[in-house]
């Protein structure tokens, strides 16, 4: 890849989705904060061979494209809808496809989204230790967010939103693109 990359991936199987639009929000607001370019990929993104694939090789070409520029991605944005408290099986196996060492050391921003409250510690319970197993360095604050966090799909909610530029800030200093912020004392 020739541009540095800020790069989304959603672990939802259904357009439209929030949890696809609240990755791509996320992923373009550190790439205008930084410079870099945003891509943001789902599920759905990858096509019918993820889902026999039992290594990276069994993916077609489309697919395995997608995966290189995760691999390669200067900070990745991730999410996944809550299914039974936890992400998406599908989410799991595209990760499972990944080599272990592939993203050592790689800044990762946790998302998740859920219909309520009961499944807000997705991030720190599931995706945060299934990024720690890949040595990835998981951003300190994780954002989860409920349906109605949402209005016409897009993220309307004002503590979400400063959440989110709270990580956008914190990604923006791990990438050496951006002084650190300074958060008020409330």
């Amino acid at each position: 890849m020739s541009q540095s990359t800020v790069v989304g991936f959603s672990g939802n199987i259904t357009r439209p989705s929030k949890t696809f639009a609240f990755v791509d929000h996320i992923a373009r607001d550190i790439a205008a904060a930084t410079g870099l370019a945003a891509l943001s990929y789902d599920i759905e993104d990858l096509g019918p061979s993820l889902l026999q694939a039992r290594r990276a090789s069994d993916l077609d070409d489309g697919a395995h494209r997608i995966l290189s520029v995760i691999v390669e991605a200067d900070i990745l944005v991730v999410g996944s809808p809550t299914y039974k408290g936890s992400y998406s099986g599908l989410f799991k196996h595209f990760f499972d496809l990944v080599d272990p060492a592939a993203l050592r050391g790689k800044p990762v921003l946790l998302t998740a989204t859920g219909g309520g409250e009961r499944h807000a510690l997705i991030a720190e319970h599931s995706l945060r230790p299934l990024f720690g197993f890949f040595e990835a360095f998981t951003l300190p604050t994780a954002i989860y967010a409920t349906d109605r966090d949402f209005a016409e799909g897009r993220l309307t909610s004002e503590p979400i939103l400063r959440r989110v530029a709270q990580a956008v800030g914190e990604a923006a200093t791990v990438i050496g693109r951006r002084a650190p912020l300074a958060i008020a004392a409330e």
